[in-house]
């Protein structure tokens, strides 16, 4: 599949059957592995030419708007895709690969009614894609809020001790508490643990000796249990803060640690549920938001050349997907397929000639319309 297409307008001075031809032959003839493809559009809605003219000068920045959304969603499902471990699907449009569609495109009627202004048809299209964008950040912060939250308890279960949730680690037998003793946990810096087992005892009063017991070690720190009489505790606190071991605060229950754990299952739950459902709107908006693409495109292509080349309407309009070695010889051929005594001319139906063509002329070096769509 092709990633950047060229879609490509000519005046035809006779016939556009004969002018198809002639590029077909030139591109088989000096660049044959450029695939070409006829990209048709419907005979729409003129109007008049100072409507052209305003409309013209939003037709890029729409563009710009309603790719920069295809592109928002493409990278959103790349994201979940990678998230979730699962290869990459092919987008589609109505089941159709995208670059299919782009190079067998036929316009919608039904959804975009030939007959209504050429505004009207891109308003439409732009509200449609405004909405759907609105919907993707409501879908994305919903999805994000759920994931912040397991980020903020993954990172209390694997952070350090000093931050760490530390019921995972300590046991109902670990904890002595009774009418006057109590049982502290301690949270000591690997390298200060001989300072901390030949001090603890001494920090206060009424510290039961021998009791300090290393339950967990890892990178930074090490967690200690020592058991002393309840009154002293805050002293004990005291004394350990100045020597630069932390108290840790804590209270087993296993009411708390399985309620904790519940939240954290129903959390995980509902992110692949989320998960889910915003990977298969995004399928589905993608292929909204590219068929819109399209028909602005086909809109932009009609406009352009109406300026350019003039009515009635005589045009023939193509994609191709050059190679970037083949780029230069591809431009010489629609060049020189191009008429450029028509170039830069608005001409009326009854051949009057003005110069209000020039606006779209100015815009492109080249003697005919042109512009990219990139797919990734």
């Amino acid at each position: 599949m092709a990633t950047r297409y060229w879609v490509v307008s000519l005046p035809v001075p006779n016939s556009a059957s004969t002018l198809w031809n002639k590029l077909q032959e030139q591109i088989s003839k000096h660049s044959f592995d450029t695939p070409l493809y006829r990209f048709n559009i419907p005979n729409l809605r003129v109007g008049t030419l100072d409507s052209l003219l305003s409309l013209s000068d939003d037709l890029v920045k729409s563009n710009s708007f309603v790719e920069g959304v295809s592109l928002k969603i493409r990278r959103q499902i790349e994201d979940l895709e990678r998230v979730s471990g699962v290869l990459s699907s092919s987008l589609t449009v109505d089941g159709v690969p995208v670059d299919s569609y782009l190079t067998r495109f036929v316009w919608d009627e039904a959804k975009y009614p030939t007959m209504s202004s050429l505004k009207e048809t891109v308003d439409g299209i732009h509200g449609q894609v405004a909405k759907i964008e609105d919907d993707l950040k409501v879908r994305v912060s919903e999805y994000n809020n759920i994931r912040s939250q397991l980020n903020t308890i993954n990172r209390k279960q694997t952070g350090s001790l000093a931050v760490r949730d530390l019921s995972n680690l300590v046991k109902p037998e670990d904890i002595i508490t009774s009418e006057n003793l109590t049982t502290l946990l301690a949270i000591v810096p690997k390298y200060s643990q001989k300072d901390w087992l030949s001090s603890y005892e001494t920090l206060t009063n009424y510290v039961v000796p021998r009791s300090a017991n290393k339950l967990y070690e890892d990178n930074e720190y090490a967690l200690y249990t020592v058991t002393l009489f309840s009154r002293v505790a805050d002293n004990f606190r005291t004394s350990a803060r100045e020597k630069g071991f932390q108290i840790r605060d804590f209270e087993y229950s296993p009411e708390s640690h399985e309620s904790r754990k519940q939240e954290l299952d129903k959390l995980i739950e509902d992110q692949e549920s989320l998960r889910a459902s915003l990977l298969q709107w995004c399928y589905t908006s993608y292929g909204e938001v590219f068929s819109s693409w399209m028909h602005f495109c086909a809109v932009r292509v009609f406009t352009e050349s109406i300026l350019r080349y003039g009515l009635p309407p005589s045009f023939l309009a193509s994609v191709l997907a050059p190679s970037v070695k083949a780029e230069k010889k591809v431009r010489s051929i629609l060049e020189g397929l191009s008429d450029s005594t028509n170039s830069g001319y608005w001409k009326t139906e009854d051949e009057g000639v003005g110069m209000a063509g020039l606006v779209a002329g100015d815009a492109d070096a080249h003697p005919y319309v042109s512009f990219t769509i990139n797919l990734v």
